[in-house]
């Protein structure tokens, strides 16, 4: 695209024509395919996976113990998020509590045989007084008097994770497990703020000279903004 075909202002995209604008936006669209057809196949490998037969572990859930393959509802498949946790804190993670706020509606994985609940390493009665103060509304677990965190990479006093499982009878297996910036392909919060024009305005991320940026987590909910925002109060 020339030069003559943009005005631009700091901080702000260039102004272009309809068919100039058209032009960018059809070749940015062949990359956006390309990684669109690349996590098709990501997924595919992932359903090659094979998979660790997991000991028979028992969790604490509202009701009292539950075993593992008890906490699959009957169903086949099973999604957990390993929520960080500080025993006695008012407020638990931030990131954490933010990014299972967006899970209020999950009947969706119905259909599939699948469930998704949120595990943690803090005591039951501490993790669903929280669960009520923020306003989340999926199952919790407590992991608190097992192994079952630690072995699946959510440890006392460590960060967070997803773990997927598969149940064959009462015997359950584990499927895939990630971690980190793994997570934001589970989010719709991350991709609906890509796609604005100033993307998450982090001092890391690639933006033109002008735009506006902040350090890092500056824009995140915290915990006490998404019980504000969610909680019973």
């Amino acid at each position: 695209m020339s030069s003559e075909a943009m005005t631009q202002r700091p901080g702000l995209p260039p102004v272009a024509d309809s068919e100039a604008w058209e032009r960018q936006l059809a070749a940015l669209r062949v990359r956006e395919k390309a990684a669109t057809r690349e996590l098709d196949a990501i997924a595919a490998q992932r359903r090659r996976l094979p998979m660790v037969e997991m000991p028979d572990y028992t969790l604490v859930g509202a009701e009292g113990p539950v075993r593992l393959v008890d906490v699959f509802g009957g169903r086949s498949q099973l999604i957990t998020y390993h929520h960080m946790w500080r025993d006695g804190a008012a407020w638990q993670c931030g990131g954490c509590t933010g990014h299972t706020s967006q899970y209020t509606r999950l009947g969706f994985l119905e259909p599939y045989d699948a469930r998704f609940v949120i595990v943690t390493q803090g005591e039951i009665g501490e993790a669903l007084a929280y669960r009520e103060t923020v306003g989340n509304r999926m199952d919790w677990y407590s992991t608190a008097g097992s192994d079952f965190g630690a072995d699946v990479g959510a440890p006392a006093g460590g960060g967070f994770a997803v773990n997927v499982f598969l149940r064959d009878g009462d015997t359950v297996y584990r499927t895939w497990h990630t971690d980190g910036r793994g997570t934001e392909q589970l989010s719709h919060i991350f991709p609906l703020i890509d796609i604005l024009p100033w993307g998450r305005q982090e001092e890391w991320q690639d933006s033109p000279p002008g735009w506006p940026q902040s350090p890092t987590y500056s824009g995140w909910l915290d915990s006490p903004d998404i019980a504000r925002r969610y909680g019973p109060g």
